[in-house]
């Protein structure tokens, strides 16, 4: 059985995704734990499906979620992206500093493990 399939890595990203949010919800103290976090997540969840969207459209072919390039790179800058494009639209805050912050992140998160996923094994067929 292969393990690093779309699936996981999708989940990966998407609990990277919530992770994010979470720390940044914490930080401020912000309350309602579960709806607030589905407030602040949302943008970035869509923009992180439209990354994965894109990126499989793109790559059929040869498509490898694991990959910081191209998936990790187009899913993060689409989860930015568009995340703070729907923020926008619903009234929530982008300010410089955030922008930076969930940029800088994001990377991390959303780069890292794929990053950290590549010093592994490959797993056996």
């Amino acid at each position: 059985m292969n393990t690093r399939t779309p699936v996981i890595a999708a989940a990966i990203d998407l609990v990277a995704v919530l992770v994010f949010c979470a720390i940044g919800r914490r930080s401020h103290d912000e309350a309602n734990a579960i709806t607030g976090l589905a407030h602040t997540a949302w943008p970035f969840v869509i923009g992180a499906v439209v990354g994965w969207a894109a990126t499989w459209a793109l790559y059929r072919d040869k498509f490898n979620a694991y990959l910081i390039l191209p998936t990790g790179i187009v899913v993060w800058v689409s989860t930015v992206v568009v995340g703070m494009i729907l923020r926008v639209i619903s009234g929530q805050g982008t300010a410089v500093s955030f922008v930076i912050v969930a940029s800088t992140v994001l990377a991390v998160f959303l780069l890292g493990w794929r990053a950290l996923a590549r010093l592994l094994p490959a797993p056996k067929n």
